[in-house]
Parts: C-alpha cells; structure tokens; sequence
C-alpha cells in the first residue's frame, strides 16, 4: 500500500506541475518547491536545535501561532521552523519574523521525506489540526522523532477509519500525542486503540483572546464610528453582500454605521460593491479621512484589518454562511462581548453551533428573516448586551490549549 500511495503522490504532483503552466496558485505550489534541499542546507546548521511546525494553510497557521509564539518565548535556544503545504499559506506568512525558518513542504515521497529529516533534524514535529503525510511519518517514528497534532477534529471519513485503512492506522498509532478539540474526536481515535489522546480544545480560543488583550486602537475606524453604532461586516461573499445591501438600503437606520470587510478584494468588485448601496459610502483607499467621517457605509479594500476593527462593532455579521464551506471565523468577534449573526451554512463548525445553543449567536436563512433578526438586534440594548455577554463568556470559559500544549512540549525535550 505504501508504494500504491507513494505512486498517486507522484501523479499529483506531475498533475500539478502541468497545471502549473496555466494556473497561478499551481506555478506558485511548483516554484516554491525547487531546489528546496539547498535552501534548506543553506539556513539550517547540524546544530541547530530544531523544533518544526508544519500548517496546511493560513487557517492551520493562525491556529497554531499562539503555540509558535510560546515556544519562541520558553525554548529561546531552539529555532522554530514552519512549513506550508499550500501557496495560499506560505506566500502570505512566508516573512512571518516569528519563525526562523519558512518553507514549503516537499511532496511526500519517501526520498524527499529521508532528505529532509536528515537536513531539517527536528527534535519534533508539531503537525496543526491535521495532514498525515504517510511517508513523512514513517521517516519520523523511524529516527525516533515524536510527533504532536495540536487542534485535531478527527472524522469518521478518515481514511485510517476505512476498512481498507489498516496500514494507514499503523502510522497513525505511533504519533506522540494528540490534543484534540472534542470529545467526539478522542472517542474515535480511541475506538481504533489509540488512547494517546487529550481535549485540550483550540488554540483559536487562545488567539483571540491574545488580539483582544493586545487592545489594538484604529484611529480612523474610531472616526469614522463616532457617536454611532456599528455593524461590522465581516469575510463577506455575493451572497452576504446582497442581503446586507437591501438591509442597509430600506432598513438601517440613520444613526448606525455597517463597514463592509469582503472576502474579495478585488477593485471591480469593491467598487460594483459601492454603487449598490444607496447611502454615502466611502472606500477606504479612495478616501480621504474626512469622506470616511462623513459616510454611513465603509467599505474596506484591503486584509488585515478585520480583527482590530471587531473590537468597535456592536453587531458583527460573520459573512460565509451560503457558501458550501460555511461560515468564517466567528471567535474573532466573538471576543470581543458582541452578538454575531450569519446565515445558514454553518453545521461544519463546532464553535457556530455553540454560540446558536448559548445565545451567543443568531442565525437566518433567507432575506425576511435576516431583516426582522438584525432590526431586534438594533431596537433592542437589552439584547445586544444579553447576547454579547453569552459569546464572551463562552470565549473566556475555554482552557488555555496552549499551555497544555506547552507543558507537554517541555516533557519531550530540553530547552
């Protein structure tokens, strides 16, 4: 089976070195991957002390950041190296300062796994939330090289859960330990034998808890809100625009703002955007301090921001909730002691359904029943309050991952 694996592993990777000429996500996957090993030899000493994160993406990397800043902090003789499997990943925290060591994952074949563990030699690996490269894992438990799996939801549609996935389970069953986010999670890792296995949450909770201790102020989002009050609405699709536009067009009262932070920032779409809404609405890079002052509406057209600026909300829309993968962050508001609202895609995400069932959060499923949810919201202090005070609570009432993470770390190695 490992060679049938290893075989698929090859075809994938030729099929996206073809894709490649074409698509540049795919160029970007290929590109980055070249002459990995002189790279690597170039920035990693024989010895270096080296503890290895590896994230899928940007989601898994954010995940795990609160562990890679405390391992900076508790292991200062180690250096900290990060890997990504995807370019969407890697090219927008390739110059993160809090790693020593940013690279991109070779394909799993099991050279390039011998060959990096003899050039990387991690005294562990610390996979975030899950991607169980098959050939990497055997290289790793055969050099005695632990593995963590931080922020694990495991499913059932896993493949070491299928009958055929017996030689996978074997691998598997060597991992370290497991630190996963429910309790569902370890009773499956438990009905196939593995009882190396701990709740410990997500470190997403411990994240956000991080960006609202930080208390970050925005001068121009403080401006522009006033004396106001404040929906913020954010990662939104087509679909979440649609319906927040009629809102604000025939709804929204006088006295409250809506920022808009879209999930595309694209230039013809920010500006298609701007001419559907009927009220005064300023972008953010084609305006100037007082236009922003001055509009009911702003719409930001450019990333980062969307953390900091929940923190001046007094409802957030989490945008998402008619895709197919659901409902974006919701913790980030959530924070923050304000209600949420999102529509109806949302079931993939424990922490959505956990706001639903202690109030913390509202959800809808078509324009009517967005419009009578959001108008309560606004009419009502009483509730915003309730409802915010619910979400943070249950933000503050969630362990600290981290250190559990942490104090376990500190059991395998030396600092």
């Amino acid at each position: 089976m490992q060679a049938l694996y290893t075989f698929f592993i090859q075809m994938y990777g030729f099929a996206v070195s073809i894709a490649a000429h074409f698509n540049p996500k795919a160029k970007l996957w290929i590109s980055g991957r070249k002459s990995w090993k002189n790279k690597m030899k170039q920035a990693i000493s024989p010895d270096d002390k080296i503890i290895w994160v590896h994230c899928s993406s940007l989601g898994e990397f954010e995940q795990g950041r609160p562990v890679m800043e405390k391992i900076k902090k508790d292991f200062p003789y180690h250096k900290l190296a990060v890997s990504f499997f995807s370019p969407s990943g890697y090219e927008v925290r390739k110059d993160y300062q809090g790693a020593d060591y940013i690279f991109y994952l070779p394909l799993d074949t099991p050279k390039n796994a011998k060959q990096l563990i003899k050039i990387l030699h991690p005294e562990v690996l610390i996979l975030v939330k899950y991607e169980y490269w098959y050939n990497l894992l055997k290289r790793l438990q055969k050099k005695d090289i632990p593995v963590l799996v931080i922020s694990a939801v495991i499913k059932e549609d896993n493949l070491f859960f299928r009958p055929f996935g017996s030689w996978f389970r074997k691998i598997i069953a060597g991992i370290e330990h497991f630190f996963v986010q429910d309790n569902d999670s370890k009773n499956l890792l438990e009905s196939i034998g593995i009882e190396n296995v701990r709740v410990s949450g997500d470190t997403r909770f411990d994240r956000v808890k991080e960006i609202r201790e930080a208390n970050v102020r925005v001068e121009f989002i403080e401006k522009f809100k006033g004396n106001s009050k404040l929906i913020v609405a954010g990662s939104t699709w087509p679909d979440d625009e649609e319906i927040l536009v009629k809102f604000i067009n025939e709804k929204m009262p006088d006295d409250w703002k809506l920022i808009f932070a879209p999930h595309n920032i694209k230039e013809k779409e920010i500006i298609s955007l701007s001419e559907k809404v009927s009220k005064k609405t300023a972008i953010y890079t084609k305006s100037d301090q007082n236009q922003i002052e001055n509009s009911q509406i702003l719409i930001l057209d450019t990333i980062g921001m969307l953390t900091k600026i929940y923190a001046y909300s007094d409802v957030s829309y989490v945008g998402g909730g008619f895709t197919k993968t659901g409902v974006h962050n919701t913790l980030e508001p959530t924070v923050f002691g304000v209600p949420i609202i999102f529509g109806p895609n949302y079931e993939n995400y424990f922490e959505a359904i956990d706001l639903l069932e202690n109030q913390g959060a509202v959800r809808f499923i078509d324009q009517y029943d967005f419009d009578q949810k959001m108008t309560n919201l606004i009419e009502n202090e009483d509730e915003r309050k309730r409802r915010g005070n619910a979400a943070e609570n249950y933000i503050q009432g969630k362990p600290n991952s981290t250190e559990l993470i942490i104090d376990y770390l500190k059991s395998l190695i030396k600092k």
